[in-house]
Order: C-alpha cells, then sequence, then structure tokens
C-alpha cells in the first residue's frame, strides 16, 4: 500500500465499490459512524444501523476485511478501518412535467465508497487509524496509575479510620475514672435495693 509521508505503511488491505446509487452525503454519515473502529465492531454497528446507506458500506467493509484475511493472510480479529471516505459520482439528470408547461430537474446521484483497513498489533499505534488502537493503549496504561492514584487514597481513609479509633480509645480512656465512679454507684445502690428487699421479707415473715 502506498506511504503517507515517511512513515511507513501497515499490512492491510482495500476496498471500492463505484457507482453505487445513493447520494453521497447520506453515505457519508454511515461511514463517519466506523471510522476508526475495530473491523468486527463496525461490522455489528453497520449491521443494526437504521440508515439506508448501511447495507452497501457493510458490503465493502466486508469484501475489505475478505481481501485482507484471503490475499494478504491477516488476522481478522487484529483490522482497523484506517480509512473510509465517500467520493462523489455521477448525477443521472431526468426531467418531470410541472404545470403550464414547465419541466423540473430530478438529480439521481451515485457514490464512489472507498475503505481501507489494517492490521494493527495489540499492543496499538499506527497511523490515522490507529487512533483509536492509541486511545485504548492509553486506557489500559492509564488503569495502573488510576489503580495507584486510588491505593493512597484508601490508604489514607485507612489511616484517618485508624486515627479515629485511637482518639476513641484515649477519650474512654480518659474517662475511666468517671465510669467506674458510675459504676460503682450503680452497684451500691443495687446492693442497698437487695438489702431493703431482704429486710421486707423478713419482716412480713
Amino acid at each position: 500500500m502506498p506511504t503517507k509521508g515517511d512513515a511507513p505503511a501497515l499490512p492491510g488491505a482495500r476496498a471500492v465499490a463505484r457507482h453505487v446509487r445513493i447520494s453521497p452525503m447520506k453515505a457519508r454519515r454511515v461511514v463517519n459512524l466506523v471510522r476508526g473502529l475495530p473491523a468486527k465492531e463496525a461490522l455489528t454497528v453497520l449491521q443494526f444501523a437504521p440508515q439506508a446507506a448501511s447495507e452497501p458500506v457493510y458490503k465493502v467493509l466486508a469484501s475489505a476485511i475478505a481481501n485482507a484475511e484471503n490475499n494478504e493472510r491477516l488476522d481478522p480479529d487484529s483490522l482497523l478501518v484506517a480509512e473510509a471516505y465517500v467520493d462523489e459520482g455521477i448525477t443521472a439528470k431526468r426531467f418531470r412535467p410541472r404545470a403550464q408547461g414547465r419541466a423540473y430537474r430530478i438529480r439521481k446521484r451515485s457514490c464512489h465508497i472507498t475503505i481501507v483497513v489494517e492490521s494493527v498489533p495489540a499492543a496499538g499505534g499506527g497511523r490515522r487509524g490507529s487512533a483509536a488502537g492509541r486511545g485504548r493503549a492509553a486506557d489500559v496504561t492509564a488503569a495502573p496509575s488510576r489503580r495507584s492514584k486510588a491505593a493512597p487514597a484508601k490508604a489514607s481513609t485507612a489511616t484517618e479510620a485508624t486515627a479515629d479509633d485511637e482518639a476513641i480509645e484515649a477519650a474512654d480512656t480518659a474517662d475511666e475514672p468517671k465510669a467506674a465512679k458510675k459504676a460503682a454507684k450503680k452497684a451500691e445502690g443495687r446492693k442497698a435495693e437487695k438489702k431493703a428487699d431482704a429486710e421486707a421479707e423478713e419482716e412480713t415473715e
């Protein structure tokens, strides 16, 4: 495949559908959905897209994947939609009769759909399309940093919890004499009640 500038081209394949009977603007709406996505994911998106142009775009993408798999011997799971664009084709002009002898022109537009798939390694990286791969690789590399940031947060919460526990224990130890006095008073009151009950029982006997 041709190179862009000094960057070497990644292995891949392309497919082109010419003179597709749909307007270029309608086809570009669908092509923009799959540009930069993995090939298998792009097929799924096109399969369930409600636009009418999704059917010809799906066929072109499936053809590009088949070309990469059969001609270039590439793994279909490693393919990425690197380029996807729509060019304007010929426009057939028709006329419809209108009032007072006029004729209104009807333009039946067509387009050429081109999709290029490239084989991107799992680590990510590549030319344009590999932006998605780079983004995913960045997410993977960013995950440990998030964990590392979360770990100190957990550690700080743990230290705060231990500090709170120590403060509560210190407060309890500071209040121990008061608690002991209260417990002693309660015990004396219970003993006095028991003595009074015992004396009352003896008197009744």
